[in-house]
């Protein structure tokens, strides 16, 4: 188990240094993407539990900004959010859907590094939320398994300096998690290789945005007829 842990944080490490480059610089952007840390971005409380905040703002033109705000492509960058992560990992971390839950798998099952309950989406005029609340996993420690861990992403508009655009404000969140590696190792550990990873993987995502390149719903209300109920990436 513990080598597994490791291990999973070293490939994706790997993964990241070869294509990161290539994945900021595509061509076709619709907005100008600028990493927004919040002041503290990554905290372990007393109890153990993390939590670890990744932010950009997108600035584009108001009008691109408002053709996407529906609940429908909420859906589909919560989906663009997974799609990447397949991507930039070159394929050794993938995620299958269900009605009712995610599984992010190193490779293939029975390894189930995380698994997540359906999506919960808010919205209204200025803010928009996809929310995943956190069930078990192999990179979960046993407190944090159906508890009130949460990862999610949360987009708010905001003023931007030149006129006609728009700031969308993007923050990637992940809260009330208790990682297996802190437990079973140690807290340097995890921060050494499991967060620095989620950081490096995180900023990557956000920077990619800018593209505005948003991947079709696999499963759910808004997703494309399938003939099978579990859709992999």
């Amino acid at each position: 188990m513990k080598v597994l842990l490791v291990a999973v944080a070293a490939l994706a490490s790997v993964a990241l240094v070869r294509l990161a480059v290539i994945l900021i610089r595509r061509p076709g952007r619709v907005a100008e993407a600028v990493i927004a840390e919040p002041a503290v971005a990554t905290a372990v409380d007393e109890r153990g539990a993390v939590r670890s905040v990744q932010a950009a703002d997108l600035t584009m033109p108001a009008a691109e900004l408002e053709r996407i705000w529906t609940l429908r492509d909420l859906e589909r960058l919560a989906r663009t959010y997974w799609r990447f992560l397949s991507r930039v990992t070159l394929g050794l971390i993938r995620v299958s859907y269900t009605e009712r839950e995610r599984y992010v798998v190193f490779l293939s099952r029975p390894f189930v590094l995380l698994s997540f309950k359906a999506p919960e989406y808010e919205m209204d005029a200025t803010r928009a939320v996809v929310r995943w609340r956190i069930a078990r996993g192999l990179l979960v420690s046993r407190r944090g398994r159906g508890g009130d861990g949460y990862l999610q992403i949360e987009l708010e508009r905001r003023p931007a300096a030149r006129e006609g655009d728009v700031v969308a404000h993007v923050e990637v969140e992940v809260a009330n998690f208790y990682p297996s590696i802190a437990s079973r190792l140690s807290l340097a550990i995890y921060k050494a290789t499991q967060s620095r990873v989620h950081v490096l993987v995180t900023h990557s995502f956000l920077r990619s945005l800018a593209r505005m390149d948003l991947a079709r719903s696999k499963v759910g209300r808004f997703s494309e007829p399938s003939s099978s109920r579990t859709a992999p990436l």
